[in-house]
């Protein structure tokens, strides 16, 4: 068997064991002899992509050098210039489709999750200094940092790719970075369907709900798929309205032309500079936005959103961190009370109740598939409580969507025709059967 596949194990993923040390220590090796002929200052760090053709010429003379056989150069050679000017060992898991997220715990332990399960790669990093430079090459160019005095970093790939890396003293195993992938295609609501991730009903439902300036809040875990689902809802705003999105870390990929990206930005290397959601919502107001979309709600941003939706910006969307619709509620909730305002809690949801009328509730399970397991209405307030009404459900024992039968208490701004106010109930929940 060769060198190559000797270190990667027959299925090509890198093994344990003295032949993969070797190799790590080549690569190292190969990469401080380039830095030092680059004349680099901080070695692997300041090599990039253009200087790629004399950098495969450097690393297959040292392949040669190191009598490194024939047949097993060229692909030491791509993960050799991967590590140097890619994302290093990473680079194969960015490539593969299957890949959703990446873990780094150490330069030793490696996750991934495919199809919604985690599992342990076989990729490595030599050491922690390899871990870094990966991670430098990235923010260098955003004007980010990563050391003792700003030890967590938020960061976006070329593609879009979200990336998140902390270091010790906060993290005490090493290095450790996240990185949430984007899908090649953006998915859309068919694919949700065929994925049962929703049914046609409930889609169809949504469909209405946003064509027809209803705001909705998808609310969920963290990785429950979230943003998917906003990014899907988003595309049922109709081409001739002005969308303003407002993220921490730009993920939406809306189809439509006339879009305003915003996203926050850190304070700089003084300590300075930095603008947060907050900001930012008050400031698209001034940019006469049709349609205002928040990748997730975390803090006093949740009043500002409130206001717009009760005063001309309904339609709105939203995510927000909850286990269900109630707690969604209570979250919002919350966050008002974070913005420092002096309110009395049945103003607050007397504002939630009438600037809120749809929650969506999606869940990640334990087979890793993300489903959309409750669609609730906000009927309004009783008794300074907000009044909730179950639209669809996702039956667990059965294992299938259920529809309630009730009629939308917003049917009739609803412009699909299937909740309109022409018809009953009755004649609704038969048509939901059907």
């Amino acid at each position: 068997m060769s060198l190559y596949r000797r270190i990667h194990g027959a299925e090509g993923d890198p093994a344990e064991g003295p032949e993969r040390e070797q190799f790590l220590m080549l690569r190292v090796e190969i990469q401080k002899r380039l830095a030092r002929e680059l004349g680099t200052t901080k070695g692997v760090v300041r090599l990039t992509r253009r200087q790629e053709p004399e950098i495969r010429e450097r690393v297959l003379a040292h392949l040669a050098e190191a009598e490194v056989p024939l047949g097993d150069r060229e692909a030491l050679l791509e993960e050799i210039v991967s590590s140097i000017i890619g994302l290093g060992p990473l680079q194969a898991l960015l490539d593969d489709a299957t890949v959703s997220e990446i873990m780094v715990n150490s330069h030793r332990e490696v996750y991934v999750e495919r199809r919604g399960k985690l599992e342990r790669s076989q990729v490595r990093f030599a050491d922690d200094r390899e871990v870094l430079d990966m991670v430098d090459r990235i923010i260098a160019p955003l004007g980010r940092r990563l050391d003792e005095q700003s030890p967590m970093v938020d960061a976006r790939l070329k593609d879009g790719s979200r990336l998140n890396a902390i270091i010790p003293p906060l993290a005490l195993r090493g290095p450790t970075v996240t990185i949430r992938k984007f899908p090649t295609r953006p998915l859309d609501v068919s694919d949700l369907v065929d994925n049962k991730t929703l049914s046609a009903e409930m889609a169809t439902f949504l469909e209405d709900c946003v064509r027809s300036r209803i705001s909705v809040v998808v609310s969920g875990g963290t990785a429950s798929g979230k943003t998917t689902l906003l990014n899907v809802l988003s595309s049922f705003i109709p081409a001739d309205e002005r969308i303003i999105t407002i993220e921490d870390a730009a993920e939406l990929r809306l189809q439509q032309e006339h879009v305003v990206a915003l996203e926050t930005r850190p304070a700089n290397l003084e300590g300075k500079g930095e603008v947060g959601i907050r900001q930012l919502v008050r400031n698209a107001l001034r940019m006469r936005p049709d349609r205002i979309i928040i990748g997730e709600v975390r803090a006093g941003e949740a009043l500002d959103m409130l206001q717009a939706m009760n005063t001309g910006h309904d339609g709105s969307l939203t995510t927000v961190h909850a286990n269900g619709p109630r707690e969604a509620l209570s979250r919002i909730e919350t966050m008002v009370l974070m913005a420092g305002v002096d309110l009395p809690l049945r103003a607050i949801r007397e504002q939630i109740a009438s600037a809120v009328q749809v929650i969506v509730q999606v869940a990640r399970g334990k087979d890793g598939t993300r489903r959309v397991m409750q669609i609730a209405e906000v009927q309004g307030l009783e008794n300074d409580v907000i009044v909730l009404e179950d639209m669809f459900s996702f039956d667990q024992e059965a294992h299938a969507f259920r529809q309630t039968g009730f009629r939308p208490k917003n049917a009739d701004r609803m412009q699909g025709g299937s909740w309109g106010v022409a018809a009953s109930q009755a004649s609704w929940q038969d048509r939901s059967r059907g």
